[in-house]
């Protein structure tokens, strides 16, 4: 006897109920577990440096871990950065925008937790420029890294003492690796 795997989609995936984390890749549901304090701890000094620039700059908006983007339809892929970054001039004037982003964002940043594999974590950062990320910082604070992607270019890995650029993506922003670290 065979069985077929039921596949969800992005929309399924938005109305289930719970609070439990959880991403969709290629129609499979992943559970995931609640971040570490220091993970937290990182997301947030992360994502207050890169709002407070992008807000005093008028560049667009950036959004905390849970926010889901859309990368991938049949079978629909979710994926939900730990802080990412959607450029003003892809965002609707007039409209608000319900549910899951469609698209990749401009920056995603993932930060690596203590469970994570390194299939896990290459496989968001193919699911991501696939879909059209231009910027993907990948933290390990065990390592004290940020492993920077961009399409069609080698990765960059960055040691605590370097700094984190927003290049063309969010211009001007700068801070030092280790700022996000401590």
């Amino acid at each position: 006897m065979s069985t077929t795997a039921r596949f969800i989609t992005a929309d399924e995936l938005l109305n289930l109920p719970g609070d439990q984390r959880r991403e969709l890749v290629k129609g499979e549901l992943h559970n995931m577990a609640p971040a570490g304090f220091d993970h937290g701890r990182i997301i947030m000094k992360l994502a207050r440096l890169l709002s407070n620039y992008v807000v005093d700059h008028n560049l667009g908006v950036v959004l905390g871990a849970e926010t889901g983007f859309k990368l991938a339809k049949n079978p629909d892929t979710v994926r939900a950065a730990d802080v990412s970054f959607v450029a003003a001039s892809r965002i609707p004037k007039d409209a608000q925008v319900f549910g899951f982003w469609d698209g990749a964002p401009d920056l995603a940043v993932e930060v690596v937790s203590p469970t994570d594999t390194v299939e896990e974590v290459d496989a968001k950062v193919d699911d991501y420029l696939t879909a059209g990320a231009r910027l993907i910082w990948i933290i390990n604070p065990k390592r004290r890294t940020v492993t920077v992607y961009r399409p069609n270019t080698n990765p960059e890995i960055l040691r605590d003492i370097q700094s984190l650029d927003g290049a063309d993506i969010v211009p001007g922003f700068r801070c030092a690796v280790l700022d996000v670290l401590t």
